[in-house]
């Protein structure tokens, strides 16, 4: 197994996952729920998540293709347009997402947490096209491995959320991954381009 294209691939996981992103959700969450609460639902979200992206990585392309009449290249397209959108707004406004206060635990758990926070469009696009240029094995280690960090991330939000307030690091981290969402998104949008091009030539 390559690991630089193990560690190329977690850390385009770990960057679309966005944990600091869920930092922030989990910590809205706790004016509505309690600690234990908010922990389940970071577990449950966590593994609906997890199945989500497992089942687009198995059978992603046949769902565009055949169910849909979806091309790859115009998935990838819209949302990378949809991810610079959302990395834009973390990057000017320092905030990712308002949580709906009026919510059910059950709704919140499947939409938004699980979908689209963490698997949204772009990891959604990651586990479709990942697996041709990294390795199927490579792309679901990790898949496992950034939803791990992620989930740690949700779990110890609390905590997380006072360390990097006291030294006033949240907002510029939401910021910085804003940034790093965003360009993402572009090169998807470039990525995306470059393949309808391919296909038109051939």
């Amino acid at each position: 197994m390559d690991f630089k294209l193990l560690l190329g691939c977690f850390v385009a996981f770990v960057a679309l996952v966005n944990p600091i992103q869920k930092v922030f959700v989990v910590t809205s969450l706790r004016q509505q729920f309690d600690e234990k609460m908010t922990k389940t639902i970071s577990v449950r979200a966590s593994f609906t998540a997890l199945l989500i992206l497992l089942f687009f990585l198995l059978v992603g392309r046949v769902v565009f293709s055949y169910v849909f009449h979806i091309e790859l290249y115009a998935f990838q397209i819209t949302c990378g347009v949809v991810l610079f959108y959302n990395g834009i707004t973390g990057l000017q406004k320092g905030v990712f997402f308002k949580l709906d206060q009026s919510m059910s635990v059950k709704d919140i758990t499947a939409v938004p947490i699980a979908i689209p926070m963490i698997a949204g469009p772009a990891t959604i696009t990651a586990a479709v096209t990942f697996p041709a240029e990294y390795g199927q094995v490579i792309t679901i280690i990790s898949i496992v491995a950034a939803l791990c960090i992620n989930l740690i991330f949700m779990v110890y939000a609390g905590l997380i959320d006072k360390a990097l307030s006291r030294f006033n690091l949240m907002n510029p981290l939401v910021r910085i991954f804003g940034l790093i969402v965003a360009t993402i998104g572009v090169q998807m949008v470039f990525n995306g381009i470059k393949s309808f091009i391919e296909v038109l030539v051939s």
